[in-house]
């Protein structure tokens, strides 16, 4: 699994992220990044791989609520 980032302007990225949940209140926001998933998902269109994501970001999440 690549972790690295590929885009070419991955801060760029983060901040049209950032923007498209301004304003909206937690569920939507919720929403908003399930949608996201499922279109990064259909463009990924390689279960295994996107099984190894989820199982590496639920690892990441209780990582850092850990510490």
């Amino acid at each position: 699994m690549i972790t690295e980032p590929r885009i070419p302007d991955p801060d760029g990225f983060y901040a049209a992220l950032l923007a498209a949940h301004e304003g909206l209140d937690e569920a939507r926001s919720a929403d908003l990044n399930a949608r996201l998933v499922l279109l990064l998902a259909n463009q990924c269109g390689d279960q295994q791989v996107l099984l190894e994501c989820i199982r590496a970001a639920a690892e990441d999440s209780r990582t850092s609520k850990a510490t």
